[in-house]
C-alpha cells in the first residue's frame, strides 16, 4: 500500500513516475450533539479511500485526511485545500481526488472535477458481507471517475 508513512514513501520514490493520483479524504470534525452524524461523514470516505488505494496500488498515493471543523468557514477550508492541491500538482501529482460524504462541498467551483461526494452509509449495524458489498459498489463508482481522469489525459 502507498500511504503516508516513511516505508511507503520509499516505495513511492522508486515508482514516482507511475504514481500520479493523490487520494485525500475530507473529514468533518465536531463535538457535541451532531458528533455521530459527522463521524459517519468521515468514516465512510476513509474506508473507501483505503480500498481505492489497495486496488490501485502503484498508481495512487493515499494522503492523510484533510480535517476541518464543522463550524469552520468554507473560505478557510477551501483555502487550505487549494494550497494542498497546488502543492500536489506542482510536485508531480496532477490528479488530486478529494473524497467526502459531506454534501457541504457539492457544487463548489474551487474543486473542479477533483471532488467525489459519496453519501454516507452507516455500516456499523450491517452484516459484514453486506458492508463489503456496499463498499465495493461505491469503490467501483469512484474507480470509474479516477480512470476517466486518466483516460482524458491521453
Amino acid at each position: 500500500m502507498m500511504k503516508w508513512c516513511s516505508k511507503d514513501l520509499d516505495m513511492y520514490l522508486q515508482a514516482s513516475e507511475y504514481v500520479d493520483t493523490a487520494i485525500v479524504p475530507l473529514i468533518p470534525i465536531t463535538w457535541g450533539s451532531q458528533m455521530k452524524n459527522h463521524i459517519l461523514k468521515g468514516e465512510f470516505p476513509l474506508i473507501l479511500s483505503e480500498e481505492i488505494e489497495r486496488q490501485l496500488k502503484g498508481r495512487v498515493f493515499l494522503f492523510p485526511a484533510v480535517t476541518y471543523l464543522v463550524g469552520e468557514s468554507d473560505t478557510d477550508v477551501l483555502k487550505r485545500i487549494t494550497v494542498l492541491t497546488d502543492e500536489l500538482e506542482n510536485g508531480g501529482m496532477p490528479y488530486p481526488v478529494f473524497i467526502t460524504s459531506d454534501a457541504r462541498w457539492t457544487g463548489m467551483e474551487e474543486f473542479g472535477d477533483r471532488l467525489v461526494n459519496i453519501p454516507p452509509v452507516p455500516l456499523e449495524h450491517m452484516d459484514e458481507e453486506y458492508q463489503r458489498e456496499i463498499v465495493s459498489e461505491q469503490v467501483k463508482h469512484i474507480l470509474q471517475i479516477v480512470t476517466k481522469k486518466w483516460q482524458n489525459t491521453f
